[in-house]
């Protein structure tokens, strides 16, 4: 459970106005003492630092410890900047029977499986997480509680309901039977014309989404044959690109095969997540697009392992598991090498939520130094985000978004999994100090 901090972080003393206005005149401030500090943007590693902080925003950090009334004493710990996990599925995990419970569970049932879901990725010590991709508006509505405060987890980005084609990934009628599948479209994220794909990107700014997410080839986890062919046509996802630019969505777009890859990035996508059959063609075009690149090496080990199991995934599903998973890390190193943006995302949900920390060691272990592995998840992830004014780096005027580990993980990754203080927005929502 969570240890959330109650002890005040303010003290108010002002002059009551007329009817009920307050108006305050001192602002108390919490203080960190931080034994050695990641500054995410240079990477340098300062020590014996003070993060000062007012509220939800960092206001100052400055070196040495300054006295306070209220201190977080982290003089014996490695703090770093809140963890962003760019490519989540907040609501959902993966199980044998997951594609029997999309007919006997309902709505709710998938809300309230999300909540243990969203506080583990906090405690894991991911502040801010970009969902990509959940039905009945189930992100949205999880994202808005945590932010009213009734249930604990990180900051959500969503994309909302993914964009696919008729039997793309994202179709979700895939696998039903002819008497329930119907012919959704695109209020149902589903894309056949360009009118359709502003339709389905409009239908999202209805739905509350925060970025568009489309399947711009077949996928491992869905009923359909294919987890590589191109599913949109590069006209079709222009059109998604410059809708969304309408509203300020950026875009992401899951490929594994090549040319919808291709096709995607041409097209002027944000990222590609996944990227598993990356080719040296797609990696140029990806650095001179400025393209960004989320590999989600865990889910694709974590895939590559439960397909060696008799039953854990059906017949159709386990070949594509088998054949695409394993691969992802050896692309994640060629992207390295070639000088592709990267930034950190795991694609929880598929691998069980908590262990988003996992995927810093599969970058490591493919030739990622580590301290880019953790600038992969903060000022980088920002920078896809679109959130460098607030997110991504301990600064005056950002979110107090704070991790603490017993020791640098820049001499040892695996303490990724070691997290003993995580704060969000100003309160510590765990402490094992």
């Amino acid at each position: 459970m969570f240890k959330a901090n109650f002890a005040p972080r303010f003290i108010l003393t002002g002059t009551l106005l007329s009817g009920l206005l307050w108006q305050p005149s001192v602002l108390a401030q919490t203080l960190v003492h931080a034994g050695q500090l990641l500054d995410a943007g240079s990477g340098k590693v300062l020590r014996e630092q003070t993060i000062v902080i007012e509220d939800d925003k960092v206001t100052a950090v400055q070196a040495g410890y300054l006295p306070g009334s209220t201190v977080i004493d982290l003089r014996n710990h490695f703090v770093m900047p809140g963890l962003i996990d760019m490519h989540v599925h907040i609501a959902s995990q993966t199980a044998p029977d997951r594609f029997l419970r999309r007919f006997t569970n309902e709505p709710a049932d998938f809300a309230l499986d999300a909540v243990p879901y969203a506080e583990k990725t906090l405690m894991a010590g991911f502040t801010t997480v970009r969902d990509l991709g959940t039905a009945y508006g189930l992100a949205q509505s999880i994202r808005d509680a945590i932010n009213r405060g009734s249930i604990v987890g990180p900051r959500i980005f969503t994309a909302g309901k993914s964009l696919a084609t008729t039997g793309g990934h994202a179709d979700p009628t895939n696998g039903v039977n002819e008497l329930l599948r119907g012919d959704p479209g695109p209020a149902d994220g589903v894309v056949n014309s360009l009118a359709d794909a502003k339709k389905a990107v409009r239908a999202r700014y209805k739905e509350g989404a925060d970025l568009i997410k489309l399947t711009a080839t077949g996928g491992v986890l869905s009923q359909a044959k294919s987890g590589q062919n191109p599913q949109f046509t590069e006209a079709e996802i222009a059109e998604i690109v410059a809708t969304a630019r309408d509203y300020g969505f950026k875009v992401a777009a899951h490929a594994h095969g090549a040319e919808g890859m291709r096709r995607a990035v041409a097209a002027g996508v944000d990222s590609i997540e996944h990227g598993t059959l990356m080719t040296d063609e797609v990696m140029r075009l990806m650095k001179k697009q400025g393209t960004w690149y989320v590999p989600t090496i865990v889910a694709g080990v974590f895939v590559g392992e439960k397909a060696e199991i008799d039953g854990y995934f059906s017949e159709l599903v386990r070949p594509k598991a088998a054949a695409i998973g394993p691969r992802i890390k050896e692309t994640f190193g060629r992207a390295y090498r070639a000088g592709v943006n990267i930034a950190f995302g795991t694609d929880t949900g598929v691998s069980p939520h908590g262990d988003n920390w996992k995927e810093f060691g599969h970058m490591v272990d493919a030739g990622m130094p580590a301290l880019e592995a953790l600038q992969s998840a903060t000022v980088s992830a920002a920078e896809l985000l679109g959130e460098t004014a607030t997110l991504g780096s301990l600064e005056a005027g950002k979110y107090a978004d704070l991790v603490a580990y017993p020791r640098s993980p820049l001499d040892d990754i695996s303490v990724m999994g070691e997290v003993a203080l995580v704060m969000k927005g100003g309160v510590v929502f765990k402490d094992q100090r």
